[in-house]
């Protein structure tokens, strides 16, 4: 897989994010309303990555800095938009976008990465906890869902 860094705006990231949500209706009965501004995945505030296979997109992952407030910490970035293509899972292609999110942020001077994600995406769970993260207090737009799980690993 060759892994790109692309704007948020971009055709491929915007057919990934269109996968993402048709994935996430099918789990949870409705899309993401995560507020999101394009601006928050440019770096150096942020990062949208794309992976492709014979150049056609079949993974993504991005970033974007926090400053707080509280549970988040000044030096946070948050993972958004972790998938991997039905077609493509099983190859390790989410581990590999995951390090490169994890490098980046850290090139960037973050200190921890953080992400929310949902108790009916298991194979999300396994991976970040075999990648070493843990389990931190609720944090943004679904902090109050029960469904909501949210991780945190320190990146130094």
């Amino acid at each position: 897989m060759d892994i790109r860094v692309v704007p948020y705006d971009h055709p491929d990231a915007a057919k990934m994010m269109v996968e993402v949500q048709l994935e996430l209706a099918a789990r949870y009965g409705g899309e993401d309303a995560t507020p999101m501004d394009p601006a928050q995945f440019a770096w150096p505030r942020g990062l949208f990555l794309v992976g492709y296979l014979d150049d056609v997109p079949v993974a993504c992952g991005a970033w974007r800095s926090h400053e707080g407030p509280d549970p988040l910490l000044p030096g946070d970035a948050e993972i958004k938009r972790m998938f991997v293509m039905a077609s493509a899972r099983g190859r390790g292609f989410a581990r590999a976008i995951l390090a490169d999110l994890e490098r980046t942020a850290a090139e960037a001077g973050r200190l921890r990465m953080v992400l929310e994600t949902g108790d009916k995406q298991p194979e999300a769970i396994a991976l970040y906890l075999s990648a070493g993260y843990r389990e931190v207090p609720g944090f943004g737009y679904y902090k109050d869902e029960p469904e909501s799980v949210c991780y945190g690993k320190p990146l130094v």
